[in-house]
């Protein structure tokens, strides 16, 4: 069902016998926020806006400016592919304005609009494709635990995989809300997936990672089971990232394709590879937001650690899949699937978009096993490390002057602050590991 217009979502609404309608949007972590409204009240939120209070919202807004209005962004228009039996849902995703009728420029949507804006105006359009990785847990008691739903490997299938079933599911719900799903299979830790779906814009896959997250938990939900998008649930085992597939095109053309050139990619692409690289530690706070994050980027898990690039090589950051012509892409290998991705991707693309406009050749291109050097090795090399913490992190991006400005200081004051807390919080904590390892030996 393709909605383009305020009338396709009246005339859906009247063909589906909506009773009601989810309305969606993102807090500055990506969490997903939703009000629910009859179906009598669309014609209010289509016009004037329904009112929220931002003050309750995390990164928004304070108690004494509080009031806020979510508007429909009506080409997001999708009926839920499950009910209750008391009516139809849709969802519909939101942008965040003020009373007065601006944009609220803290609203993680805006800022990657802005930024798309701007691509826009040198010529480009970012398209992105995730792989978004989860692991499917089960349940004691309605509680969430950390015990495999499955015991399969990297592309099992059943009997091993016995949660095939209700990954198809999810597929099918997704495909239900106009995603074309590209592929999906089990990862190589027990319990963990993988679903990709089609690259698209940038904006438009934002709103897919979002939504792609939502249907998961509750299709795992429904059967019993937890999904969960945390980066590194299991301490022995891989954790789950969300690479990120990007290309440039450019007067209906992909810009990081060029047939007479080495590896057949071009300078635009190259620059763009450089301009990521560079801001890519600051970048590291946004697209790994949580401590826990940086319990996946290490070596030994398959996870990227060491800042590089190459061709298919998968211990680099970035890499080139063998694919050209209009599938020649780059892969981000570092952002996790807790990343709130309107503003990963703004990012990626406001750092890219400078490397291009500075022609700025990228270094560290390698093609061998970067997890195989010394350290006095990558240091001869020059290869660097991603931040190991969160509070490394935020420390590269409250110095980075590109990213404050792409963010916004209400944005980038807010991610600091939310970070800080984090790790403030997190070192303070005595964890089992430290009772088992120093209570009777110190």
């Amino acid at each position: 069902m393709i909605v383009r217009n305020e009338n396709d979502v009246l005339k859906a609404i009247e063909e589906h016998n909506v009773k009601f309608i989810r309305l969606q949007f993102t807090d500055i972590q990506g969490v997903v926020k939703d009000v629910e409204i009859p179906v009598k009240q669309i014609g209010k939120a289509l016009t004037t806006g329904i009112s929220f209070d931002g003050s309750s919202i995390e990164g928004f807004v304070r108690i004494y400016e509080s009031d806020m209005l979510l508007k429909p962004d009506v080409t997001t228009f999708a009926l839920l592919p499950w009910n209750n039996g008391k009516g139809q849902v849709a969802r519909i995703i939101c942008d965040v304005y003020q009373p007065n009728g601006e944009p609220f420029k803290g609203d993680p949507r805006y800022v990657l609009r802005k930024m798309t804006e701007k691509a826009a105006e040198m010529g480009f359009t970012l398209n992105v494709g995730p792989e978004m990785e989860f692991f499917l847990f089960e349940r004691e008691n309605g509680n969430a635990t950390t015990i495999p739903h499955d015991y399969g490997s990297y592309f099992e299938f059943a009997p091993t995989d016995i949660a095939e079933d209700i990954r198809r599911e999810i597929v099918l719900a997704l495909m239900d809300l106009n995603f074309e799903i590209e592929a999906s299979h089990h990862e190589v830790a027990f319990g963990q997936h993988e679903i990709d779906f089609k690259y698209g814009d940038a904006l438009t896959m934002a709103d897919n990672v979002v939504t792609f997250k939502y249907v998961a938990r509750t299709i795992a939900k429904l059967n019993g089971l937890h999904a969960t998008f945390m980066p590194k649930p299991i301490a022995t085992v891989n954790g789950s990232g969300m690479h990120v597939n990007l290309s440039l095109s450019k007067d209906g053309k992909n810009a990081f394709y060029d047939p007479d050139a080495e590896m057949q990619i071009s300078d635009t692409a190259r620059y763009f590879i450089a301009g990521v690289l560079n801001h890519v530690k600051a970048i590291t706070c946004i697209a790994n937001p949580i401590v826990n994050s940086y319990k996946r980027i290490i070596p030994g898990y398959e996870a990227p650690v060491y800042i590089a690039w190459s061709g298919a090589n998968r211990s680099s950051l970035i890499r080139i899949p063998a694919p050209r012509g209009n599938s020649t892409r780059v892969e981000l290998r570092s952002p996790d699937p807790s990343c709130n991705p309107y503003l990963t991707f703004a990012a990626i693309l406001a750092a890219g978009l400078e490397g291009i406009k500075n022609k700025t050749a990228p270094k560290h291109m390698v093609d061998f096993n970067i997890f195989d050097l010394s350290v006095k090795e990558r240091a001869e090399q020059g290869i660097e490390s991603l931040p190991g913490t969160l509070f490394e992190s935020a420390n590269y991006l409250e110095q980075d002057e590109l990213l404050k400005m792409v963010l916004g200081t209400h944005v980038h004051d807010n991610i600091l602050k939310i970070a800080r807390a984090e790790w403030d919080a997190y070192k303070v904590q005595v964890h089992d590991w430290e009772i088992e390892r120093y209570l009777n030996r110190t």
